[in-house]
């Protein structure tokens, strides 16, 4: 058996799987709630809610904010208040209820430079702070729990720590979408389809897809991870697409068919390689 296999074992309080979710790794004594925000009230009649922890929370078009709290209910009902984006929470605290307010920060810390380097959120972190102090046994315990968070954060859906490429990909392994002002390159994968940094698109966009612009774009440009350079759009970062056809789509501006748009070194194209 692998040495790294591991039991996850999900509760539903409720019953619902679109409720409460608490997640455990089953040797571990971290623990992971997520809380539809709709569902708030119901967090905070748990005890768990008068913890130190620290907590995600995830908005639509990938937002993300990251924070730490020696009172967590106290803190969500801030944010619940003043800020808007968000529509999950996750929060990880410990399940003997050990975690001190200096575990919170580092992990704070260690949770907000690892997610900013994996860039798969736009993070709505006003800074990132800088590294807590911390004795050698906390940050040794911090770094264990910290690997057991991804593993239990990933399964519940949310994989914010890790890189969209984890490897160098090889030329086989390679797609390409040309036309006249795009030049991409992106990977298949697991996830969905990976463009990647450096690949070009088109800067003008049509006036027929202008309303159907994926707010990814404007945002992308916004925060610098793509750029307007010699009338063409650069991608600064690698950018994951659900799909094949939303990836060439966002290059092209257009609609098109990823499945024929994106074709390997060879000239052939990812439906006939992945589809047969």
């Amino acid at each position: 058996m692998n040495n790294s296999a591991k039991t996850i074992q999900i509760f539903l309080p409720t019953g619902e799987p679109t409720g409460i979710r608490i997640a455990e790794i089953t040797t571990s004594v971290l623990r992971v709630i997520e809380v539809p925000r709709t569902k708030l009230d119901d967090f905070f009649a748990m005890d768990e809610s008068s913890q130190v922890g620290i907590y995600f929370l995830f908005g639509d078009d990938d937002k993300l904010y990251i924070g730490q709290s020696g009172d967590l209910k106290s803190r969500l009902t801030q944010h619940n208040k003043t800020k808007e984006f968000w529509n999950k929470a996750v929060v990880v605290l410990s399940l003997t209820n050990n975690f001190t307010q200096t575990h919170a920060l580092y992990l704070e810390w260690l949770s907000i430079n690892q997610a900013k380097h994996a860039g798969r959120y736009f993070l709505e972190n006003a800074n990132h702070g800088s590294k807590p102090h911390a004795p050698a046994p906390l940050e040794a315990d911090c770094s264990v729990f910290f690997e057991q968070m991804k593993v239990v954060m990933g399964t519940l859906g949310y994989p914010l720590f890790k890189s969209l490429v984890t490897k160098k990909a090889n030329s086989e392994e390679l797609f390409y979408c040309k036309r006249n002002g795009v030049n991409g390159t992106g990977l298949y994968t697991d996830e969905g389809f990976v463009v990647l940094k450096g690949s070009i698109g088109r800067a003008d966009v049509p006036e027929l897809y202008k309303d159907k612009l994926p707010k990814l774009r404007s945002e992308l440009l916004t925060s610098g991870e793509a750029v307007i350079e010699d009338n063409q759009l650069v991608l600064k970062k690698d950018v994951l697409f659900k799909s094949p056809s939303g990836a060439s789509d966002f290059l092209v501006c257009m609609s098109t068919n990823g499945w024929v748009e994106w074709k390997d070194k060879n000239g052939t194209t990812l439906s006939d390689l992945k589809r047969g």
